[in-house]
């Protein structure tokens, strides 16, 4: 039976033991991965692209990983005190 938690702060609930019976730890960590994906879903340029070299390619990529992890995902990082 879980039991629900209530903490004072983020730094209390991180402190806070883990609750899970033994052979449950993947299932719950497939869980949590499903959960964070559908709340901050990766977005991909559709497509092939072709580069004339390696540090264009590289650019891109640079680019393409500053769009994903934007305004969205750093505003909520701000506010869970990261």
């Amino acid at each position: 039976m879980n039991r629900v938690q209530k903490f004072r702060s983020l730094d209390d609930m991180a402190r806070a033991a883990v609750m899970a019976l033994p052979g449950e730890g993947f299932e719950r960590f497939a869980r949590h991965c499903a959960r964070y994906l559908a709340i901050a879903p990766r977005s991909y340029p559709r497509g092939v692209f072709r580069f004339r070299t390696i540090e264009e390619a590289q650019a891109a990529r640079d680019r393409v990983t500053a769009d994903s992890v934007g305004p969205k995902t750093r505003g909520v990082a701000s506010k869970l005190g990261e």
